[in-house]
């Protein structure tokens, strides 16, 4: 774990607030600190299981074209390019609506999700193209990370807007939805090119 000084006086300086998984650098592998792995607090737990589940989500998503990124399995709709865009909406959902209310990114704006959450993904998603998707995907996470650092920096886990679910709760909700719909990516992927495995290989960069 990364600690800055907190003033430049000859006191002890305290720790800043930490406002990301450590060890994970976007386009970086992970630099895996074993002690925080399994001994780490509240925070850095759920910071490093979101981080982990995100880069494992990611890497059955990589290296697809456009007709694996729209294979189906039986009468399923879900999809590896509805997955992105549906993942990406729910970053979005979580932590810039819920969490700030902020604007969704445009891609998500005039759309009315309460009624379509079912199948607008999916849809969509079938005329995309495989980069455009993947680069949805990226600029909603690195917005979730921006707005987590911001929040973190100032509050912690219980921190809430009035109304609304904590951090904690919203974290919390979003390890879920990738733990969900990375299975159905587990299965899609091998269905696309026999790719299988429970996470990336160590080279494999956090998004």
């Amino acid at each position: 774990m990364r600690f800055y000084a907190a003033s430049m006086d000859t006191h002890t300086a305290r720790p800043s607030a930490l406002t990301s998984a450590p060890g994970f650098t976007p386009g970086r592998p992970p630099e895996w600190d074993l002690t925080i792995f399994l001994h780490g607090d509240e925070l850095q737990t759920a910071l490093i299981t979101l981080e982990r589940n995100r880069r494992t989500f990611a890497w059955k998503c990589w290296d697809v074209d456009s007709d694996g990124l729209q294979l189906r399995l039986g009468p399923s709709a879900i999809t590896l390019g509805g997955l992105l865009k549906h993942l990406a909406l729910c970053e979005e959902m979580k932590f810039q609506s819920d969490l700030t209310g902020a604007p969704l990114l445009p891609e998500f704006r005039d759309i009315d999700h309460e009624s379509t959450w079912e199948t607008w993904a999916w849809e969509s998603a079938k005329d995309d193209d495989p980069e455009v998707l993947r680069d949805l995907w990226v600029r909603a996470v690195h917005r979730s990370r921006d707005t987590l650092a911001a929040i973190l920096a100032e509050s912690g886990l219980d921190h809430a807007p009035e109304g609304g679910m904590s951090l904690r709760r919203l974290i919390s909700d979003l390890i879920e939805e990738y733990a969900r719909h990375t299975g159905h990516a587990d299965f899609l992927r091998e269905a696309v090119d026999g790719a299988t495995g429970e996470g990336p290989p160590r080279n494999f960069p956090v998004p």
